[in-house]
């Protein structure tokens, strides 16, 4: 989102139809800012950075989410976060603060092809749940 006034056409035409706007961006508060700057009402921070690394990298990124939907919510947007998310690494990010929506869909249906969508839907309510006993 940052220096891409390219976008503008874009905004306008969501501003126009009445859609809500959500941009895609890397947890960076260069991009939070940035698209709250473009009107966006929403952003969805990328997690496959997180959802790859394991040990300090991946706290650190854990970190850098926490930090970027912390500067979202300052500055009144949505908060969403997704990529890469599956029932195994969803709870730390669903015990983020200010993270409202969670986007999990690969993973799901890859799941229920083994499983069954019942039992998938459980198994991520409660991995999702989790996470949310945890946040502070």
């Amino acid at each position: 989102v940052k220096g891409a006034p390219h976008l503008e056409p874009f905004v306008q035409l969501c501003r126009a139809e009445d859609i809500k706007l959500s941009v895609f961006v890397a947890p960076e508060l260069e991009q939070v800012e940035a698209s709250a700057a473009l009107g966006a009402a929403q952003v969805e921070l990328h997690t496959g950075t997180y959802c790859e690394s394991s040990g300090r990298p991946r706290q650190a990124e854990l970190e850098r989410l926490r930090q970027a939907a912390s500067r979202a919510h300052a500055l009144g947007l949505e908060v969403a976060a997704g990529h890469g998310l599956n029932r195994h690494n969803v709870a730390p990010i669903a015990a983020l603060p200010r993270i409202e929506e969670l986007n999990i869909g690969h993973a799901l249906i890859a799941d229920a092809v083994f499983v069954g969508l019942p039992q998938t839907l459980l198994d991520y309510r409660a991995a999702i749940a989790r996470g949310l006993d945890q946040r502070q």
